[in-house]
């Protein structure tokens, strides 16, 4: 042992003898040597040491994990802990507004213009009720350059009683209206011929009233789940000073049945008109001008829906049976219209092919004119198809839209034609040229409708339409009194709590008439008169002055032009009404 050590102690002696033999010297140079490198290295992967075999982990975190089970031993321990109840956060509940059963509204201006509206209602159970409106709608005229009397006066009263019942509503309507108007519209040049004094004793012979009074009875009921959905029936008494008379009867159950989830339908219509005129515009006629129709009709669909579509099948099937001239036929017509959304509600194509048969009524023109002669010939309009497509939706969740376009068909379209001074009838007040007859054609109408409505805010609403249409028609030199333009706009808005206001806007185009003048009315040939275009603005303001009062303030005309709704019927200017609301309950 001692012999190894000496042994190794001597070998350290000697390395570093060694050492220090070989060091360099201070102050000593060593000199320089060039080495040329041939080819540097480069290793490749078989100089790296591969390991042979998976070295095995034997560490404790490598272990499998052993499944550990606890048993937890409770037992109650008593606590005071009380915790405090909630409280829901205090809402201010905005107070409801109290719905009046009745109200009355009254108010003049200036053409000695007088407005009045009462409405009443009252329950006489818990099922049943009795209501009545009272209106009234005057002016005493002085529409400028007027030379007849041109006020006009429309008053009417309607009572209903009626029951509603948790499968079943029916209402009982008993109504009278009577209408005063003038037909105040000489043709320019009127008497251009006479003297003066001979004008001025004519146009104060002429009494221009006429009046109208309507008289009807009706029904309604609507059943819940019962094959028949409803019902209505309607009796309809027209009639004039003059000895003209209607009698009107229109009755329509509709039937409804649900097949294998398809909705079957059908609308089952009887419509009878008949009346008579003392005489025709000429005055050539020795009896009565009678007519009378009536149209049987049933009308059967169904209906079929999908996740994003609705399609509506059905015909229309009638009988129309002219009673004064015995010609009778079958009308066949289609009741075909489909939906389909495109995007949602954004964005809803629908599309359809519908047609009717329209009954014209001496009520309903007059409703369109009141200046018509009573002489009028009075048949039904043959509505063979309307064509329709077009798109509707939302551009935004308060702003809709609507657009279509449809091409309609129809065979004796009434017409609205000015009347010639008639010197065989020279007597009756209507026959200077200053009514209306009613004239029929065929017509093929090509149309389109625009339609924009927004809810811009909480307290401000806007819509605005328009309709374009297009005409070709047979017999007629023109489509008289139709226009090619028509377009309206509504604009409503809260200013605060108390005060509202809105305004109205419409634009009626170019339309056209026919005057053949003669005798002691200015001669012209037979010529077209193109009436001019108008613009309509009107305007109202209001104040709430509590729950129950408030009053308002209508103009309109406001742009003050005396336009032409019919030729030679200049219309009132610049109109104001000053009145007041007033609601209330028993």
């Amino acid at each position: 042992m001692l012999n190894n050590i000496s042994s190794l102690r001597l070998l350290s002696i000697c390395l570093l003898l060694s050492q220090s033999s070989f060091s360099q010297k201070k102050g000593e140079n060593i000199g320089t040597e060039v080495v040329n490198v041939v080819k540097p290295y480069t290793p490749t992967i078989s100089d790296a040491f591969k390991i042979k075999e998976t070295p095995v982990l034997d560490d404790e975190g490598n272990a499998k994990k052993e499944n550990i089970k606890y048993n937890i031993f409770s037992f109650p321990v008593a606590s005071t802990f009380t915790p405090s109840k909630g409280k829901a956060e205090g809402v201010e509940k905005e107070e409801e507004a109290h719905l009046f059963n009745n109200y009355a509204t009254f108010g003049g201006g200036n053409y000695g213009t007088f407005n009045g509206e009462l409405f009443v209602n009252h329950d006489l159970g818990n099922n049943n009720y009795v209501g009545g409106m009272f209106r009234h709608l005057s002016s005493q005229g002085g529409i400028k350059n007027v030379e007849l009397d041109n006020s006009f006066y429309d008053t009417s009263i309607d009572l209903t009683y009626g029951i509603r019942e948790k499968d079943l509503s029916w209402n009982l309507d008993l109504g009278y209206q009577n209408q005063i108007y003038n037909w105040y519209g000489l043709p320019a040049d009127f008497g251009s011929s006479l003297s003066a004094i001979d004008r001025y004793n004519l146009i104060s012979g002429i009494n221009p009233e006429q009046s109208y009074n309507n008289l009807y009875l009706g029904s309604k009921i609507e059943l819940q789940g019962s094959f028949v959905k409803e019902a209505s029936v309607k009796f309809n008494r027209f009639s004039d000073v003059f000895g003209s008379s209607e009698n009107r009867f229109y009755a329509k159950p509709s039937f409804a049945f649900d097949i294998n989830d398809t909705a079957l339908k059908a609308n089952v219509i009887v419509d009878y008109v008949g009346g008579s005129f003392e005489k025709n515009y000429s005055n050539t006629n020795a009896n009565p001008v009678k007519y009378g129709y009536t149209n049987f009709g049933i009308a059967p669909s169904y209906a079929m829906q999908g996740e994003d579509w609705t399609l509506n099948i059905g015909v229309g099937l009638f009988y129309n049976m002219d009673l004064e001239n015995d010609n009778n036929s079958f009308l066949l017509y289609p009741k075909i219209d489909v939906s389909y959304k495109v995007v949602g509600d954004l964005m809803i194509f629908y599309a359809g092919a519908v047609g009717d048969l329209q009954q014209n009524t001496y009520s309903d023109f007059v409703d369109e004119n009141p200046f018509l002669s009573p002489t009028l010939d009075i048949k039904p309009t043959d509505k063979q198809y309307d064509v329709f497509a077009g798109l509707k939706g939302k551009l935004a969740n308060n702003v809709g839209y609507n657009l279509r376009a449809s091409y309609i068909n129809e065979r004796n379209k009434a017409l609205f034609k000015s009347n010639d001074y008639n010197e065989n009838n020279a007597n009756e007040e209507y026959a200077f040229g200053n009514s209306f007859q009613v004239v029929y054609d065929d017509m093929k109408t090509l149309s389109f409708y625009g339609e924009l409505k927004a809810d811009i805010s909480d307290v401000v609403t806007f819509g605005v339409n328009g309709t374009f249409s297009s005409y070709v028609n047979e017999f007629q030199g023109e489509v008289w009194n139709l226009p090619a333009i028509k377009l309206s706009s509504t604009l409503d808005f809260n200013i605060t709590e108390k005060w509202y206001a809105g305004a109205n806007v419409f634009y009626v185009g170019e339309r056209k008439d026919q005057k053949l003048n003669t005798d002691i009315v200015y001669v012209t040939p037979p010529s077209h008169i193109t009436l001019d275009s108008y613009f309509d603005v009107n305007a109202h303001v209001g104040f709430k002055y509590s729950e129950r009062l408030s009053v308002f303030l209508k103009a309109n005309n406001i742009t003050n032009k005396s336009y032409q709704k019919w030729l030679d019927y200049p219309v009132q200017g610049f109109q104001g009404v000053l009145g007041a609301n007033y609601k209330f309950d028993f």
